[in-house]
């Protein structure tokens, strides 16, 4: 019995032993990607992380990521995983640099200074640069640059989650959420698509997902058609004549256009003129940016290349970004990427390839999950509208909670909201593309209402 005892000790001890070997590694594993700090950036009391994870040994695809924790407990919070749509736009140009993140870059590049309504107040957000191919992630094998698509991008995600947690277990089991925007409408549904599915297959699941948030997003390619062409003609960007000439020769889709339907595109941009189309009442960074977006509606829409108060930032963190000093410290380009880093890539936006018509499908099944979903829509976008999220949104069928009303933030109204069995949907007043930019605080207050559970708040 003794020698028994004894041996049980033993086992015990090994597997201690073991436990904290691997604890350790992981800690290490982490510790190397942590972010003393920026280039030029002013003190925080957060952590910062960033580096690799690789998602696909034998055709070396890696996948880029940056963590800004939580600025106030961190190991509280919930982690929110933040992606910019495109396809091919990085979430470090976008998300991080202009919308959620903590910094804002000054304009000659040299340094960086404080979002006053950095979305890591109420989380810890992770910035992921997917697919391989956008800003620093990559891919050892360049015909990826030419056949990526949706399924293979929510697959790589999917992947890189898992391997990323068991680098940071401590996000194991944490409390999870999605979010992003523009062609991330695809991006992000998808991606929850294939953790409930993980999750229901696996006998320990690690990805606590409780739900997902997307702005100016896409969701149905027909209804977004019709939503958006009704946009251009109610806001007086097109004439009646042209509006009936797309609802009638486009077959209600911006995808593969006919000649014709090409032709009216085009016509349409031109009476639209030389304004910033994401943001149709604030200033494009330069002339050439204005107009001519139309080869864009043809295809996916890109993501929004047009900032706020200032709309020349992306010029700014293409600076920043290229800097070697910034990308020896996030650890980036690593493998000496022969290109330089860009906010969003060509070979991807021009040869994506599988792109489903419609959303909607996944949207009912995560809804019949009972995962919390929300979308909400800068009304000044005449990109992804807020007359085709309603459109698309519409044909979910859903039965009214909470009927429309305004909501408030800092005593104004912030827009208006509805609340379904199931999904809340809020606009967002004066906001283009990038909600997050254009109208910062009261994006601020529709993420604090999302991880809250809460609805917008119906008074001042």
């Amino acid at each position: 019995m003794e020698w028994r005892r004894i041996s049980d000790v033993l086992y015990l001890m090994m597997i201690m032993v073991s436990s904290s070997a691997i604890s350790n590694a992981f800690a290490e594993a982490h510790d190397l990607d942590r972010i003393t700090a920026l280039p030029g950036q002013p003190a925080v009391n957060f952590s910062q992380y960033s580096g690799y994870v690789t998602v696909n040994q034998e055709e070396g695809r890696a996948l880029f990521y940056w963590l800004t924790e939580a600025a106030v407990d961190p190991h509280t919070k919930p982690l929110l995983l933040w992606l910019n749509g495109g396809p091919g736009c990085s979430s470090v140009a976008y998300g991080a640099s202009e919308e959620i993140g903590p910094f804002r870059i000054n304009k000659n590049g040299s340094s960086l200074y404080l979002n006053e309504y950095s979305w890591n107040t109420v989380a810890n957000i992770l910035f992921l640069e997917s697919p391989a191919g956008v800003g620093f992630s990559y891919t050892n094998t360049s015909s990826n640059l030419e056949d990526s698509g949706d399924e293979r991008t929510a697959e790589d995600a999917l992947v890189f989650l898992k391997r990323w947690m068991d680098r940071f277990p401590q996000y194991k089991s944490r409390e999870f959420y999605l979010a992003g925007e523009s062609y991330a409408g695809h991006y992000v549904p998808q991606l929850a698509n294939k953790i409930y599915d993980y999750n229901h297959q696996s006998s320990q699941p690690i990805i606590n997902l409780k739900g997902f948030i997307v702005g100016n997003a896409d969701i149905d390619s027909k209804y977004d058609y019709i939503g958006t062409v009704n946009y251009w003609w109610s806001h007086s960007l097109t004439s009646d004549r042209t509006y009936n000439l797309l609802l009638k020769s486009c077959n209600n889709s911006f995808k593969n256009p006919s000649q014709k339907c090409q032709d009216i595109l085009r016509y349409a941009d031109q009476e639209i003129g030389k304004i910033n189309q994401y943001s149709i009442y604030t200033e494009a960074c330069n002339e050439t940016q204005g107009g001519g977006r139309s080869k864009h509606f043809l295809q996916h829409k890109r993501d929004a290349h047009f900032t706020g108060y200032d709309p020349c930032t992306e010029s700014y963190a293409e600076i920043y970004y290229n800097r070697p000093d910034v990308q020896k410290a996030l650890h980036a380009n690593t493998t000496a990427i022969p290109y330089e880093w860009t906010a969003c890539s060509d070979p991807l936006f021009n040869n994506w390839k599988d792109s489903p018509a419609s959303m909607l499908p996944v949207y009912t099944k995560l809804i019949a999950a009972g995962l919390r979903i929300w979308v909400f829509s800068g009304d000044t976008d005449a990109v992804v509208p807020v007359t085709a999220t309603r459109l698309s949104l519409s044909h979910l069928d859903l039965t009214i909670k909470t009927p429309w009303y305004p909501w408030y933030a800092g005593g104004k109204v912030g827009g208006w909201t509805e609340v379904y069995d199931g999904l809340t949907f809020a606009t967002v007043r004066g906001a283009g593309h990038e909600v997050p930019l254009f109208q910062p605080s009261r994006a601020f207050k529709v993420i604090e209402s999302f991880l809250c559970g809460k609805d917008l708040p119906k008074s001042q």
